[in-house]
């Protein structure tokens, strides 16, 4: 059971850093350069980096290579 908890707690921790990535990716993909800082629609911008953050964490369900699943 502690190994079980374990996996799960390093599993959450993977896949937040996962997608804490992707969201910063995803953001920084949607400012344009040279575009002014009023002219960005950072409600668009906030909600595709979120909906970026969550399909990562849903694609993260299929597996992590960073968690060792007990099977090496």
């Amino acid at each position: 059971m502690k190994q079980i908890q374990n996996n799960t707690f390093e599993w959450m921790r993977c896949a937040g850093v996962r997608a804490l990535k992707t969201f910063a990716q995803t953001f920084i993909s949607m400012v344009v350069i040279g575009q002014a800082v009023s002219d960005v629609d950072w409600k668009k911008v906030l909600s595709v980096s979120l909906v970026a953050s969550v399909i990562s964490i849903m694609t993260s369900v299929a597996g992590l290579p960073e968690v060792d699943n007990g099977n090496n």
